[in-house]
């Protein structure tokens, strides 16, 4: 694709769970607990409130289409505040140190005095109905020119564990949001500068690692499209093929837009009752139906079916809006006969509806004629859109499996913000922010391990961008050589959970423990795996190194060395120098790794050495 000609303008949103101690309105712990560990929950039915202009934010009137009851587990870790029935504590001060570093790192400039606002949630992953944000600072830099335009500090939503059942323990997460300017016009550039923010997050060392901790949304449109916005792409690697995507989807809905009109097609007004046409259906889905309504789409025959993503349809658009109603979905003409739906039955329904071959039928069926009705008309708001002036409808989307994504909501207004009057402002003076520091960035740091500690440059760039960077500059700090505390945690980490090891239970402490050990030579390198493996099944660093490390004195290693030349005397004839290689083999497994391999090598060299030169 040609973006330049299509016109492709893109901004994202960072969102960046801190690593802070205390969650950002109570003073509960940022950890997160299996959700069998909950003791015990509680239910709420949410409604969207008015703004102080007396509206009502259109996201949330979409959300307010069905009558939901959201279950919430607790937790030890969790308090009143998370269950709405204790007012928030003050903003964590932590978490605005973190912010305003961040902010300090891209250039930002502060704002003077902290607002929290709240922000109207009833997707259920707020127990409040709202999420408390707080403007922290605007008008950042990016190398490519474009600029971060404001910097957030909110709590985390809770996490969804199954439906409508959310889990608290997430609740509260201090959280930064990064929203950047529309200033990217590829896919790739967009992955740069995710990938680029997300460095700077990294740099600054306090920002949580993990699957979950960082969420992209991605902002999309194209000449003659709309702005579409895409939540929660996690997955780094997906961001660009997630903007191709979304290109193609908008693309597709302009051409569909534009063959409906050389068809003069339209769009039924007549919701057509044909529940007792499928009586004795053997499809599963109408079989259960209590009322099943039909719209007649004059001139979208073919269109509907038509692919606009991989795996999704325009039907799958009109789909997406019918089950906010509650129902599972839709069916339509350009894909029936399916489904436990037989020809004959759909020869049926055009005839009763009247449909000419041009037109396309669509099937809405619901658990009770006001389901029905509610994702009927859903339909035929999409099925208008598709005929209007702006085919491609302004809206939140969710990503889908590789890439693809869902109508989620319409994208919300103005009316979405409002004061929280529950929290105190707080003001930011110039000695609060001079006091800021700003961390080294990774790229540097990575450069600077090559340079100075003579990393291979690959290995550098791993080590920094490492969740075991700060153990490995404390390694540094302790005297241990710089390959060799990389080799460890990078490698060595890596092999022995290969094996089927875990490592979580393996202190940082144990692991200075081990390194120092060899840097001091009561401990041969050869032996690492084998103790970090004894410490992660529970033993101390100092047992596991007691027991698979012993110490082995030079007169002892000599000793084992002339005992195992004089039993492979004839191999050593055989071989001559070459012998050297497997005979090393053969000490080390005698000596355990108690010994450095280098000190094994020029002692049975020399002893090699010898006994040919003796002969």
């Amino acid at each position: 694709m040609d973006y330049k000609v299509l016109g492709l303008t893109a901004g994202i949103e960072i969102h960046q769970q801190l690593d802070t101690k205390e969650k950002l309105f109570c003073h509960c712990p940022t950890t997160l607990l299996d959700n069998a560990q909950h003791t015990g929950e509680f239910f709420r039915f949410l409604r969207a409130t008015e703004s102080e202009m007396g509206e009502i934010d259109r996201a949330a009137q979409e959300e307010m289409k069905q009558v939901r009851k959201f279950q919430y587990y607790t937790y030890r870790t969790t308090c009143l505040v998370e269950n709405d029935e204790e007012p928030p504590a003050p903003l964590n001060d932590e978490a605005l140190t973190i912010g305003l570093t961040i902010a300090k790192t891209f250039c930002m400039t502060p704002i003077p005095q902290i607002h929290v606002m709240r922000k109207l949630v009833i997707d259920g992953s707020n127990t409040s109905g709202f999420q408390r944000s707080a403007l922290v600072a605007i008008n950042g830099a990016l190398p490519n020119g474009g600029i971060i335009e404001t910097i957030c500090i909110e709590e985390e939503a809770a996490q969804r564990v199954k439906d409508d059942i959310f889990s608290l323990d997430r609740l509260g997460i201090p959280l930064i949001e990064i929203t950047t300017s529309p200033c990217m016009h590829t896919p790739e550039d967009v992955q740069q500068v995710a990938e680029y923010i997300g460095m700077v997050l990294r740099s600054t060392g306090a920002v949580k690692r993990g699957l979950g901790t960082i969420r992209q949304d991605v902002n999309i449109s194209i000449k003659d499209g709309a702005r579409v916005e895409i939540k929660g792409v996690q997955d780094l690697d997906l961001i660009a093929e997630v903007v191709r995507r979304e290109v193609q989807r908008q693309e597709s809905l302009l051409s569909i837009h534009a063959e409906l009109i050389k068809r003069h097609a339209s769009v039924g007004t007549e919701q057509t009752d044909i529940t007792d046409l499928f009586k004795e259906t053997k499809s599963a889905i109408l079989k259960k139906a209590k009322k099943i309504y039909a719209l007649v789409l004059p001139g979208f025959a073919g269109l509907v079916g038509r692919e606009i993503q991989p795996g999704r349809r325009l039907g799958s658009e009109m789909s997406d809006y019918a089950k906010k109603c509650g129902v599972g979905g839709i069916f339509h003409t350009d894909e029936l006969p399916a489904y436990g739906v037989t020809a004959v039955e759909v020869a049926a329904l055009r005839n009763f509806v009247r449909a000419q071959e041009q037109d396309c039928v669509i099937l809405v069926a619901g658990a009770n004629p006001k389901q029905a009705s509610c994702a009927w008309s859903q339909v035929h708001n999409r099925a208008q859109m598709a005929l209007s002036d702006k085919p491609v409808p302004e809206e939140t989307r969710k990503m889908l499996e590789e890439g693809s994504t869902a109508y989620m909501r319409p994208l919300p207004g103005a009316e979405r913000m409002y004061p929280e009057t529950d929290v105190l402002p707080v003001r930011i003076d110039e000695c609060r922010w001079h006091a800021v520091t700003v961390p080294e960035l990774l790229t540097l740091k990575a450069e600077r391990f090559a340079s100075e500690l003579g990393l291979d440059p690959a290995v550098a760039r791993q080590m920094a961008f490492s969740e075991y960077r700060p153990l490995f500059e404390r390694a540094l700090a302790d005297g241990v050589k710089a390959n060799l505390a990389s080799r460890t945690l990078l490698a060595t980490l890596k092999e022995i959970r290969r094996d089927g090891v875990n490592t979580d239970g393996i202190s940082d402490n144990a692991i200075l423990a081990v390194l120092q050990a060899v840097e001091k030579s009561t401990v041969a390198k050869e032996a690492i795996p084998e103790i970090l493996t004894a410490i992660a099944g529970g033993s101390t660093a100092e047992e596991a190194m007691a027991r698979l490390a012993p110490t082995v004195s030079r007169d002892e290693l000599e000793a084992v060395i002339k005992k195992i030349i004089a039993e492979r005397a004839d191999f050593i004839a055989q071989k001559q120098r070459a012998a050297l290689g497997p005979l090393m083999g053969v000490v080390m497994q005698e000596v355990r790794g108690s010994v450095d391999g280098k000190v094994v090598s020029e002692l049975l060299r020399k002893e090699i050495e010898r006994v040919l030169g003796g002969k």
